[in-house]
């Protein structure tokens, strides 16, 4: 006899069927595309497009944690390569001016001009990145 308390553990998905599901991931997605929209625009208009070459140089410092390759050799620090500029620009600038917290990057950031945050955001997200799904 089962108690009366006890549910059956399913899936939020499959609890509040594959309909509901679906709006709820097209909502995300939709919210993501907006939010990559309004980070876009002021990035763009302030010309805050970088350059790969000195980004490239610049990323020296940051490949004992990230990579020169954007593929973090450290389990603490995210990956950069393939994000989006608008992102990287915005997050760099929050470690810098201190929005943003973290250890290393708050010391780190505080030392990088806006010209540098643009080549480092240029840099990264022009490193291609390829996923190929399990068979």
């Amino acid at each position: 006899m089962r108690s009366r308390l006890a549910k059956p553990l399913r899936p939020p998905a499959i609890a509040r069927g594959r309909a509901q599901a679906c709006g709820v991931v097209s909502a995300a997605v939709l919210g993501l595309l907006g939010t990559a929209a309004l980070l876009a625009g002021p990035a763009k208009q302030a010309g805050a497009a970088g350059s790969v070459a000195a980004g490239r140089q610049k990323a020296l410092q940051c490949q004992t944690c990230h990579g020169l390759d954007g593929l973090s050799k450290l389990p603490e620090a995210p990956n950069l390569a393939g994000d989006p500029e608008p992102y990287l620009v915005k997050a760099l600038t929050e470690f810098r001016d201190g929005t943003r917290k973290n250890e290393l990057m708050s010391i780190v950031a505080k030392q990088l001009s806006d010209a540098d945050i643009a080549d480092l955001a240029a840099y990264y997200a022009a490193i291609e990145v390829t996923a190929t799904p399990p068979r």
